[in-house]
């Protein structure tokens, strides 16, 4: 079964079965930035971009992807090889602890920030709501999106 994960195309075993994204990622093409948290699609650890969208990878079989563009966290970084806004802002306000969920904290926050390129701070916790972080550095993850926001629209650090 060919994907296509961060602009590259991949082959990966057709078991003709529904093996979510998150599993495949992970054990298959050992790309560990993506992480397994629930497995229910509650938590956010997982999320990836499929076509742009932020999606659950746990909850999202692998055999419904074909001919979809399917981005993780290893690909979010910019073509020559700076870190992403977001990225970049996280670590600017040190925002991981134990860092877990970050890859889906970042990766809901890209889709929102491609959405809308100057969200408000109810626009932030709107987007950001699902996304679980049990350390509770939820407070330093709104400063570093919106921080993101103005990185991506030409404001200086």
């Amino acid at each position: 079964m060919q994907l296509t994960i961060n602009g590259v195309p991949v082959t990966i075993a057709d078991n003709g079965d529904s093996r979510p994204l998150v599993l495949v990622l992970r054990d298959e093409l050992n790309m560990t930035g993506t992480k397994f948290g629930c497995g229910a699609g509650i938590c956010g650890s997982c999320t990836v971009h499929v076509d742009g969208v932020a999606t659950r990878a746990c909850q999202t079989p692998v055999n419904q992807l074909v001919g979809k563009q399917i981005t993780t966290i290893e690909g979010l970084a910019n073509a020559d090889g700076t870190p992403h806004p977001l990225q970049q802002a996280f670590i600017d306000h040190q925002v991981p602890q134990c860092g877990w969920c970050m890859s889906g904290q970042i990766m809901t926050a890209a889709a929102l920030l491609e959405s809308n390129a100057n969200p408000s701070r109810a626009d932030i916790v709107e987007a950001m709501d699902k996304n679980y972080c049990r350390c509770g550095t939820y407070h330093r993850i709104r400063i570093a999106v919106a921080h993101a926001a103005s990185l991506k629209n030409g404001a200086t650090k």
